[in-house]
């Protein structure tokens, strides 16, 4: 067992985070997110929400601060409310990025996002079901 570790994070997980490198990007994708169309890697999480997995991620990912937004996430059509979930990231962001690579998000249309997808190094399926929960973060270094 490793200390301080949280149990959210499963070893597999972990793994892929160490063996990551700069400008590798991992995906938290939602429930509805077509992840085995387009994963190189994947890793289920289906009980999990993103939020608690981001905040479990966050003490031990740095964020890419050679590029101006390592933080991208799904835009979402112009009838639509801008989604609540969007402030949770923004307040957890702001709450572990010590480095202050995080300024804003990168918004991308539905298909240049899952064109991203298609590079990750990972993706994460969670069980989150809210709407344009999904959110690419681009690895920095430490």
């Amino acid at each position: 067992m490793l200390r301080n570790i949280p149990k959210i994070l499963p070893p597999e997980l972990v793994k892929c985070m160490m063996e990551m490198g700069h400008s590798d990007k991992l995906i938290l994708a939602d429930a509805n997110f077509p992840g085995t169309a387009h994963a190189q890697y994947i890793i289920r999480m289906d009980s999990v929400e993103i939020p608690e997995l981001l905040e479990a991620i966050l003490p031990f990912f740095p964020l890419d601060n050679f590029v101006p937004n390592p933080v991208k996430l799904m835009r979402n059509l112009p009838t639509e409310p801008v989604p609540e979930i969007w402030e949770t990231y923004r307040t957890l962001l702001k709450k572990y990025d010590t480095d202050h690579a995080f300024q804003d998000f990168e918004f991308i249309d539905r298909l240049p996002f899952y064109e991203d997808a298609e590079n990750a190094f990972v993706i994460v399926q969670t069980g989150d079901t809210a709407r344009y929960a999904n959110i690419i973060l681009q690895k920095g270094v430490c």
